[in-house]
């Protein structure tokens, strides 16, 4: 059957495939086997950053796709690589303080991710925003009426790096200088980049 996923289970000495998929969701699975990535490395060395499994900044972000919906048709394919929810991996702890995984947990190391819990999608080498989603690089404070030596990037203010459909009808292009509204920017690491993923919604001006 096309599109659907082959899982390895035993009957009474008989090994044979198990059909795998979701009618709504894509089934993933953590990139490198890990759910979090809070690793660094400094030469020779492997430097652990967090050692908490709350902290969601060092939750694995990239899963590759195991199977795609039930009847889905879109450009995201089994073996892409996804850039996911910080939630989708992490685990948490109940009222009781013991180790619970979210809901996104199906069995073993696979998960489900519904269309809202993935932003980007990797073809090759190459990032394409999905749906709603964008991507837009801070840019660098410079000489101007910013207040405060804390401050290192310009406020409000950045440059889309990762464009969705939905804005290139709107003529805009991947490098723009644009503005966004306050609280937007929900920040990822994507490949040693600092980048803001927001909505079409929230892009405001192109400068």
């Amino acid at each position: 059957m096309a599109g659907v996923q082959e899982d390895d289970a035993y009957i009474p000495g008989v090994q044979h495939k198990l059909l795998m998929q979701s009618p709504y969701s894509f089934i993933v699975k953590p990139v490198k086997g890990k759910r979090y990535d809070n690793i660094r490395v400094y030469g020779d060395r492997d430097l652990i950053i967090s050692v908490s499994e709350e902290d969601h900044t060092v939750a694995n972000r990239y899963a590759e796709v195991v199977s795609v919906p039930m009847g889905y048709k879109g450009e995201v394919s089994k073996g892409d690589t996804i850039l996911v929810h910080h939630n989708v991996f992490k685990y948490y702890n109940d009222i009781y303080g013991r180790q619970k995984s979210g809901r996104s947990w199906l069995k073993d190391n696979l998960f489900i991710v519904d269309f809202d819990q993935f932003f980007l999608y990797k073809k090759g080498d190459e990032w394409k925003a999905f749906d709603k989603y964008c991507f837009v690089k801070p840019i660098k404070k410079k000489d101007s009426y910013i207040i405060g030596s804390g401050v290192k990037d310009e406020p409000l203010h950045g440059e889309l790096v990762y464009i969705n459909d939905q804005l290139v009808e709107l003529g805009l292009e991947k490098g723009d200088s644009i503005c966004f509204e306050p609280f937007s920017e929900y920040m990822f690491d994507i490949e040693g980049q600092k980048l803001f993923r927001m909505y079409t919604s929230n892009i405001t001006i192109k400068l």
